[in-house]
C-alpha cells in the first residue's frame, strides 16, 4: 500500500499497517495525517501527567498508556482491520483490557487526554473531539501548553460532552472516573 499522499483516498487500519513504522499517522474518517515530532513542552506535560496516572494506577486494573499508542475506534461493528478512526491520543486510561492488542487498543478506552499545540488545535478541538464523544470517551482532556490550562470535558447522560471544567496550572483535577484521583497541575505545567 502507498504511503498516503492522495488528497480524497480512504484509508483503514490494515492500510495503517503497511506504511514505514518510522513514521507517525493517524486516520479520521478515512484520511490520513502525518504526525510531527512533539515540542520539549509537550514531552514534559506528557510524562508529568503520566506519572500521576500510573502512581495512582499501580496495583489497580486499569492501565495508562503514552503515544505513540494506536488507539482504533470502530464505528457500526467495523472490524480491526477495517477500522477507519486510528489516533494517536497523548494518553490514553483503559479499564477493559479486553481490546489490548497489538501496538495499542480496539474499543472505547475511558480518559483520553490531547495535548494541543498550532498545527494539532483544530484536530483535538473539533475532529478528534466529535470521535470521542460519539464513541462514548467518559472522560476527554485537552490540554493547553500556552494558555497553561486544562479543559476537562465528561460524557453526560445524553451521550453528549457537557460544559467543559477549565483549570489553570495552579489547579488540581478530581478525575471523574477515579473519585479519589486528584491530579496536581503544579508540576504538569512547571518549568514550561
Amino acid at each position: 500500500m502507498p504511503i498516503p499522499h492522495d488528497v480524497g483516498n480512504k484509508y483503514t487500519y490494515a492500510d495503517y499497517l503497511t506504511w514505514p513504522e518510522d513514521e507517525r499517522w493517524e486516520i479520521i474518517d478515512g484520511i490520513a495525517y502525518m504526525q510531527t515530532a512533539p515540542t520539549w513542552q509537550h514531552q514534559a506535560i506528557s510524562g508529568q501527567l503520566l506519572k500521576q496516572f500510573l502512581t495512582y494506577l499501580d496495583g489497580k486494573p486499569c492501565l495508562a498508556f503514552s503515544a505513540p499508542f494506536d488507539l482504533r475506534l470502530p464505528e457500526e461493528n467495523e472490524r480491526d482491520e477495517d477500522t477507519k478512526n486510528v489516533l494517536q491520543p497523548d494518553l490514553v486510561v483503559v479499564c477493559d483490557k479486553k481490546g489490548l492488542k497489538g501496538t495499542g487498543y480496539y474499543g472505547t478506552p475511558d480518559l483520553i487526554i490531547e495535548i494541543t499545540s498550532p498545527s494539532t488545535s483544530r484536530k483535538d478541538r473539533l475532529l478528534k473531539f466529535n470521535k470521542y464523544e460519539k464513541a462514548g470517551v467518559n472522560e476527554y482532556w485537552i490540554v493547553d501548553p500556552d494558555g497553561k490550562f486544562v479543559s476537562v470535558f465528561t460524557l453526560q447522560q445524553n451521550k453528549r460532552y457537557g460544559r467543559p471544567e477549565l483549570y489553570s496550572e495552579k489547579d488540581k483535577i478530581k478525575v471523574s472516573i477515579f473519585p479519589d484521583l486528584v491530579i496536581d497541575l503544579g508540576p504538569v505545567f512547571e518549568g514550561i
